[in-house]
């Protein structure tokens, strides 16, 4: 296998991380443990400086710049976790920085990269469009580009969080983690199986961006179009070249994750484990609620960064209550009469749900004239209530809409 790192490069990397990243903790996670079978535990790099592991891949390439590189400063590309890292780097090393992000990019990543004393150029609608115009900025002014992943450097220092996990947990069996572009898988498999051996390794992309597969399968990075996700920091369209060998050669296996599966890991490990992730971060979550045995235990999962908009927070967290059976929302058909309303609502009481939110409508093309609408969305104790509230509405005569 012909690629540009060597563990000997991780460890130089470590060196140079110390006393500018944190040691991250590895909490145990009783309830993915029972899920699995064994134990697990979860690499919390959500609280990282800067909020994810970018920060380690980003100091080691800025860092190792000459003075003279330096001087020209530096150009990157980032949906937000890469930017924030670089920001960050380039404030720690004392050169400026301009990145590029996408239009759609999270409010609180484009203001905390700016926070960092970045100069930040919103631009297009995927990251590789930013990444392409972040290129050309480079070219154009000489500014050194700061791939998010495709360069050894970076990779080496995404590779240092493969050497903490096997130094919390030596007997790890599986580490399970999110890939975007590569550089993260492709350090910390380096980095693992040099020191273990026998470790498995298991990449995680979203279905909406799911490079890997299509690439692997062919022998070679293939091009796709990431359709939305809300998996912002791993929808890469293309492998990166160097990731591509190293994971190919190193990584046991790639899966991928639905929307839903994302949901219901984050809210997993906001209610369960008291950790607030990004969607991308809870990617190995998702995967092993979805397939808890293609794991070997014990086993640890990166939650890869906790940057994420409250607003998008909110919406994630209904959504997921919602895949968790413990939120449904509908329309209901009733007479449009006095105490109808109200006869519906005290019902609803009665059944143990309670109503978050009600939109009562008594005129519209779908409606007779002795008819109203009620838009419901109620907060139910999971699949089986939520199936039983249903049912004694139909029993009642009700007339329930989906969709």
């Amino acid at each position: 296998m012909a690629v540009q790192v060597n563990f000997d490069d991780i460890v130089a990397a470590r060196k140079l991380l110390d006393g500018v990243i944190t040691h991250t903790p590895m909490p145990h996670s009783r309830v993915l443990s029972e899920l699995v079978g064994g134990p697990v535990y979860l690499k919390c790099e959500n609280l990282q400086r800067a909020g994810s592991f970018k920060i380690r891949g980003a100091y080691v390439r800025i860092a190792r710049l000459s003075a003279e590189e330096r001087a020209r400063g530096v150009v990157a590309a980032s949906a937000g976790n890469h930017a924030q890292g670089v920001a960050l780097a380039s404030k720690l090393v004392g050169t400026r920085a301009t990145v590029y992000m996408p239009e759609g990019a999270p409010l609180p990543k484009v203001e905390a990269t700016r926070a960092y004393g970045a100069q930040v150029v919103l631009t297009g609608q995927t990251v590789d469009v930013a990444l392409a115009e972040a290129m050309k900025y480079a070219e154009r002014t000489g500014a050194v580009f700061i791939h998010p992943f495709d360069h050894p450097d970076v990779v080496a220092g995404q590779g240092t969080l493969g050497l903490e996990i096997v130094d919390q947990l030596p007997e790890v069996g599986t580490i399970v983690l999110a890939i975007g572009g590569g550089g993260l898988a492709a350090g910390v498999a380096l980095a693992a199986k040099t020191l273990r051996p026998g470790v498995r390794v298991v990449g995680v992309q979203a279905e909406n961006a799911a490079a890997f597969p299509l690439s692997l399968a062919a022998g070679r990075p293939v091009t796709v179009e990431p359709s939305p996700t809300m998996a912002d920091g791993i929808a890469v369209g293309r492998p990166g070249d160097l990731t591509f060998e190293m994971i190919h050669y190193l990584v046991d296996q790639v899966v991928t994750v639905s929307e839903e599966s994302l949901s219901r890991a984050l809210l997993l490990c906001l209610e369960r484990s008291k950790l607030v992730v990004e969607p991308a971060g809870v990617a190995g979550v998702a995967a092993l609620l979805d397939r808890p045995h293609m794991v070997e235990p014990p086993v640890a999962v990166v939650l890869s960064g906790g940057n994420i908009d409250p607003l998008l927070l909110s919406k994630l967290l209904r959504h997921g209550l919602a895949v968790a059976g413990r939120f449904l929302a509908f329309r209901i058909r009733l007479a449009d009469r006095p105490g109808a309303l109200a006869a519906l609502l005290t019902r609803i009481a009665d059944l143990g749900a309670n109503v978050i939110d009600v939109v009562h409508e008594r005129m519209g093309p779908r409606l007779r004239l002795d008819e109203a609408e009620v838009l419901l969305h109620l907060e139910t104790k999971g699949p089986d209530h939520c199936e039983e509230v249903l049912q004694a509405l139909r029993d009642d005569g009700y007339k329930l809409f989906f969709g």
